[in-house]
């Protein structure tokens, strides 16, 4: 009986070493560029890969210039200075700080205006943000210039999915050998 069991244990070790090699092999690149930028990530200020928030003087917080002001001064320095898209992203507003930041859609420019007076206070690169891309596979809806999500949601999915089987393949390959060696000693005493 104990060598039935054995057997069937360790055929099903097996088909699951198969299952684990067979993900594995096409989804490590994949899996080990999850796990290099969300290191990355997670350390983006220690490593300056965001700009530092500037600050202004805080007079009076009712007294911003309008919003469609701070947006129109971004778009206008874009055009002018960098030659870039001006096409909007975001508007990071900081009412602590007294600034905008200004992210554009179609490259990884930061625009910090002061809220009180328009005047451009730092342009810098946000390449937190193109880590982010690469982490959550949106970059290549970026590259294709694709406001869907198509890209993101299949890499998404197929490299967690991945992880997941390997979770579970990888845990059997670690279980069953030791279940076998329990049956044996059972088996043997």
């Amino acid at each position: 009986m104990p060598n039935s069991r054995i057997s069937h244990i360790a055929t099903n070790t097996r088909i699951h070493r198969r299952i684990h090699k067979w993900i594995s092999l096409p989804f490590v690149f994949f899996l080990m560029v999850i796990g290099v930028t969300a290191i990355l990530l997670a350390w983006k200020k220690e490593m300056k890969l965001i700009p530092k928030t500037q600050k202004t003087l805080i007079e009076n917080p009712g007294d911003w210039i309008p919003v469609e002001r701070i947006m129109e001064i971004g778009t206008t320095f874009m055009i002018d200075s960098l030659q870039k898209s001006h096409e909007i992203d975001r508007l990071d507003i900081r009412p602590d700080k007294g600034i905008v930041k200004i992210v554009f859609k179609y490259h990884f420019t930061e625009v910090q205006v002061d809220g009180y007076s328009g005047e451009i206070l730092s342009v810098s690169q946000r390449n937190s943000d193109l880590i982010e891309k690469i982490h959550d596979g949106s970059i290549l809806d970026f590259l294709l210039k694709s406001d869907s999500e198509n890209s993101k949601l299949i890499y998404s999915t197929l490299t967690s999915l991945a992880l997941i089987i390997l979770g579970i393949s990888g845990f059997y390959l670690w279980y069953n050998p030791k279940k076998i060696k329990t049956i044996k000693k059972r088996g043997y005493s």
